[in-house]
């Protein structure tokens, strides 16, 4: 029974990852606007950063909808077909769940934040653009 309910979901999954990329695609933000130099800052930034995800994760494309709306270009992970990265978020944060940000920090420092509402509320706060 085991085998049959696994491999339901997984061809379930085979079918709707096609129609959640393309839904990504149609319904991302555009970004917003920054001065050349003010986006040379939020890029040096980002270097920082590293996002593990899954590609078709309905949590990670809410993730990259925010970091395309909010013009950042973070690194992104796939923890999913990658064993490299797979392990370095097992071994780093602790668990494989994905979305996950790696944020390095001044000293060398590492901060691994899951969940996609407090990822997305943390770049919000650091790049959010202040208003006119």
């Amino acid at each position: 029974m085991r085998f049959i309910i696994r491999y339901f979901f997984r061809t379930l999954r085979l079918i709707l990852t096609p129609f959640m990329l393309i839904s990504e695609k149609i319904s991302t933000p555009s970004s917003v606007k920054r001065s050349a130099d003010e986006q040379a800052k939020v890029d040096r930034a980002c270097e920082d950063l590293a996002l593990y995800q899954f590609t078709a994760c309905p949590f990670c494309i809410k993730v990259r909808k925010e970091m395309a709306r909010l013009g950042l270009n973070i690194e992104t992970r796939n923890a999913q077909h990658n064993d490299d990265h797979r392990s370095a978020l097992e071994t780093g944060g602790g668990r494989i769940k994905v979305p996950c940000l790696l944020i390095h920090q001044d000293g060398g420092e590492e901060t691994w934040l899951y969940e996609s509402d407090d990822i997305n509320k943390w770049l919000q706060r650091q790049f959010e653009p202040a208003a006119n």
